[in-house]
């Protein structure tokens, strides 16, 4: 039965009612929803028409949840291979096509050999045909410059760039909190 379960995640919500990220999203297994409940750290907006018994109760699973305490975003995004692809879109800053990540590298804009850093500032997305043309010059010797100047993100721009890229499966009751700030559109 719990295999069959796994099929069930809850949405997990800031007390904003925010999801606490958008990429990956941020997803509870069943298990860990249901603890919290217990634990009375969630609040159940949600369920999904699934339950789980004991001898004692019966409960519909979660299908989202809102944290009882606001946890505040992290005011510097960690600077990681994913969260450079992330920033830019998963998209080469010297061609501008777009690439799976494992299609993905990151080039250092000025060559490490050349002075260059392994920092915010210095290292943008690209696919492997333009990191090999572009090599170990200057963007002036390669003659190919990034698309857009690489730069520290803060964590709202992450998320943004997050919302970009939805999941596989989207619950229909996980809807109204994603695209909350989306335009309505009469129907």
């Amino acid at each position: 039965m719990s295999a069959a379960l796994e099929r069930f995640p809850a949405l997990v919500l800031n007390a904003d009612f925010r999801p606490l990220s958008y990429f990956p999203l941020s997803l509870w297994s069943w298990q860990d929803s249901i603890k919290s409940v217990f634990m009375n750290r969630v609040n159940v907006v949600s369920e999904y028409d699934r339950a789980v018994h004991s001898p004692s109760f019966d409960m519909r699973l979660p299908s989202v949840i809102a944290l009882k305490d606001y946890v505040p975003m992290t005011r510097r995004p960690a600077f990681t291979r994913f969260n450079v692809f992330l920033r830019d879109g998963f998209t080469c800053q010297y061609c501008g096509i777009g690439f799976p990540t494992e299609d993905l590298t990151f080039d250092h804009v000025i060559p490490r050999s050349k002075g260059g850093t392994t920092l915010w500032e210095n290292v943008v997305t690209a696919c492997g045909p333009c990191n090999l043309h572009k090599s170990n010059r200057l963007p002036k010797e390669s003659g190919i410059y990034p698309l857009r100047h690489p730069h520290p993100p803060s964590a709202y721009e992450l998320q943004e760039c997050g919302r970009s890229f939805p999941p596989n499966h989207l619950h229909e009751s996980w809807r109204d909190f994603l695209y909350w700030d989306t335009e309505l559109q009469e129907v």
